[in-house]
């Protein structure tokens, strides 16, 4: 598919961070963008002030008339599998006889034109391919990436060089929209159980990644996490290559410890049949957690089999600043700290919390974590509640619904009954200002992947 023939692109959903990837694409492709959100986020915001025209309501008249106008060949019409295709505007194009495009389809579009390194996973997508990308373009690398999240090193989440060769993606496994990618290497993080709405069973998730590990080129890469323990199939006239920061891999990292909030770990990558290169010793990276350690292992993988320098990547993660919401210190201060993170699934809240710990022990540490999804809530509620458990403090907010509509007898206080924290309350978000005005923070971690990210900035004030 020849995307340039298309003047105007129009976005159904444009406030997402993925369809936000996306408007900034083609606003850098030179094409005249439009498109419709239902809430005027801040991200909206910014996308107006780069040039999209942006509506909020969701009835046809609000459609601009240059659209209506155009020629089916002139305008690219694209949705977010988070919205229904009943939605009114899609209804308004297919009745029209537009072609509507699922995100993913255009991902797929885009992917067949360049070499592709598509990142899946359940958890450490967003990291994994935000350091790879930096370590790729400060080494001098000619890159697009399509970034799950703001990439503090870029404020934005697309990174474009012009006469890039290289594609960076996070191949996502909701809706098996990862299956449209045909990636040069394809990087596979973790595989938990999620999105049991779609999959139903793990059966059907592990056959859906199966899937996606047949879609590798040929003579290309796949790249595992060495804990993964499914039959992958080999790519033709390829390899199949694992990292780990646990275990000896084909490429790993061991004698890892945090010294002032930075880590500092051992890398080595496999030479021969029997013998370890030692890529550095004490490198240095500004993400604590082991699992960030793994997701900087399976970027430093994919930059070795590109041939970067060692000195390049090196400098590169000593100089790596993270995502925004990925751990992102709020507050820093001897004696209170505050910190945001997106996590959302038991195991990505396990890991943070424990981080924390680490990071922080003896410390007395409040956890306030907005559930995400029904559907999610009530598949986990126990693994949720053990992995919540670990707070000093535990402070719930109800369930952000996102495209769900409730299901009877789930909601936070499911959660609640099952965690063994002494000092555990939910509380509505409206009335959290006030509840942290009147407690005593230490350690504060807030946690959730809804509208929980609107509160940072007030907290901050009040902490502060």
């Amino acid at each position: 598919m020849n995307l340039n023939q298309y003047t105007h692109v129009y976005l159904v959903g444009v406030g997402g961070i993925g369809m936000s990837g996306l408007a900034r694409f083609f606003l850098n492709k030179k094409h005249k963008v439009y498109g419709y959100d239902a809430v005027k986020s801040d991200l909206c915001q910014e996308l107006e002030k780069e040039g999209v025209n942006i509506h909020y309501d969701d009835n046809i008249d609000s459609i601009p008339i240059e659209l209506k106008l155009l020629e089916k060949n002139k305008l690219l019409v694209i949705y977010t599998p988070a919205i229904s295709l009943n939605q009114n505007i899609i209804k308004y194009f297919t009745h029209k006889e537009f072609i509507v495009y699922k995100r993913s389809k255009i991902l797929g579009f885009i992917s067949d034109k360049y070499f592709t390194i598509a990142v899946a996973g359940t958890h450490g997508k967003t990291t994994t391919t935000s350091i790879l990308t930096f370590l790729l373009k400060n080494s001098g690398k000619k890159v697009i990436s399509f970034i799950g999240g703001i990439s503090n090193n870029y404020n934005s989440n697309l990174v474009m060089d012009k006469n890039a060769n290289l594609f960076i993606v996070e191949a996502d496994e909701y809706d098996k929209s990862f299956l449209e990618l045909s990636p040069d290497i394809a990087i596979i993080t973790s595989i938990d159980s999620d999105h049991m709405d779609i999959y139903k069973n793990k059966k059907n998730l592990y056959k859906s990644y199966l899937d996606f590990a047949k879609r590798v080129k040929e003579d290309g890469i796949l790249l595992i996490e060495s804990s993964i323990n499914l039959n992958f199939s080999k790519p033709k006239r390829g390899f199949i290559k694992k990292y780990s920061a646990n275990e000896i891999s084909d490429y790993y990292a061991n004698n890892i410890n945090v010294c002032s909030g930075k880590v500092f770990a051992n890398i080595f990558m496999k030479s021969s049949k029997e013998n370890y290169d030692c890529v550095a010793k004490r490198a240095e990276f500004t993400l604590p957690g082991k699992h960030n350690v793994s997701n900087m292992m399976a970027a430093v993988s994919v930059a070795l089999i590109l041939k970067v320098k060692k000195n390049n990547i090196l400098n590169s993660l000593k100089n790596f600043k993270g995502i925004r919401r990925r751990f992102e210190f709020v507050v820093n201060k001897n004696n209170l700290v505050f910190i945001d993170d997106y996590a959302h699934h038991p195991s990505e809240i396990s890991s943070t919390i424990k981080t924390v710990k680490l990071l922080f022990p003896d410390r007395n540490l409040t956890v306030i974590f907005q559930p995400h999804l029904y559907s999610r809530t009530k598949d986990f509620a126990i693994d949720f509640a053990q992995s919540l458990s670990m707070a000093d403090r535990l402070i719930l907010l109800d369930i952000y619904p996102a495209r769900e509509k409730p299901i009877l007898g789930v909601n936070s206080k499911m959660i609640l009954k099952l965690c063994t924290n002494f000092n555990k309350q939910v509380c509505e978000k409206e009335n959290l200002l006030s509840l942290i005005n009147k407690i005593d923070i230490d350690i504060l971690l807030t946690m959730g992947a809804g509208d929980i990210s609107d509160l940072t900035e007030p907290i901050k004030h009040i902490l502060n």
